[in-house]
């Protein structure tokens, strides 16, 4: 039996967002204390798929799943947050440093966003790229992008590869535009060699 839907998780950035207001947002990796989050999130991501028949996951099944061995060696989440206050400090880690922005409001905000990534395996492979409709066309895809391909360019591996949807072009376009090739057979997205390496310096 599919799991309940979860309800939405309570906005972190005010509706009232003034355009020309600054946005600090921060990529950083997972915690435990994310999945409730994450497992919302998952949810929205098969309700954009129409593949909510098959959701099945939940908050258990994500903890004992996500964080089991260390950033990068298995399963690994990056989470982007979005303030209109300055986010507070993290604790220092050894493996991935916060990446911090600050943007300028174009055009009002009516959701808040959350973003994971999965990555797996000798090179990355990305589970899921997912900002909701509000956010998007802000950036934030191509920062979180950012993120997968310096780290994979930091660990000396040479590609990322993905998998999107042959329906969503509007996603296809921004892969393109971001430099991937995409595989017409599978639908499967690769950002290798110079493309890669653009983002080492990002």
């Amino acid at each position: 039996m599919a799991a309940r839907p979860p309800s939405l998780p309570p906005p972190s950035v005010q509706e009232s967002a003034p355009i020309g207001h600054p946005l600090f947002s921060r990529i950083r990796l997972a915690t435990p204390a994310d999945v409730p989050h994450l497992h919302k999130l998952i949810h929205q991501m098969a309700l954009f798929e129409h593949l909510t028949h098959l959701f099945s996951a939940t908050e258990s099944s994500l903890s004992s799943t996500l964080f089991n061995s260390p950033p990068f060696q298995s399963f690994t989440v990056f989470v982007l947050e979005v303030s209109r206050l300055p986010l507070p400090p993290l604790p220092p880690s050894l493996c991935f440093t916060p990446i911090d922005s600050v943007i300028t409001l174009k055009h009002p905000l009516i959701d808040p966003d959350e973003d994971q990534f999965q990555l797996k395996g000798n090179g990355f492979y990305m589970e899921e790229l997912f900002v909701r409709e509000c956010y998007r066309r802000k950036g934030f895809g191509r920062m979180l992008l950012a993120v997968v391909a310096k780290q994979a360019v930091k660990m000396d591996y040479g590609r990322v590869d993905w998998v999107v949807l042959d329906w969503n072009v509007n996603a296809i376009q921004f892969y393109e535009l971001m430099g991937a090739k995409v595989l017409s057979e599978w639908r499967i997205c690769r950002l290798t060699g110079e493309a890669l390496e653009a983002y080492s310096d990002a």
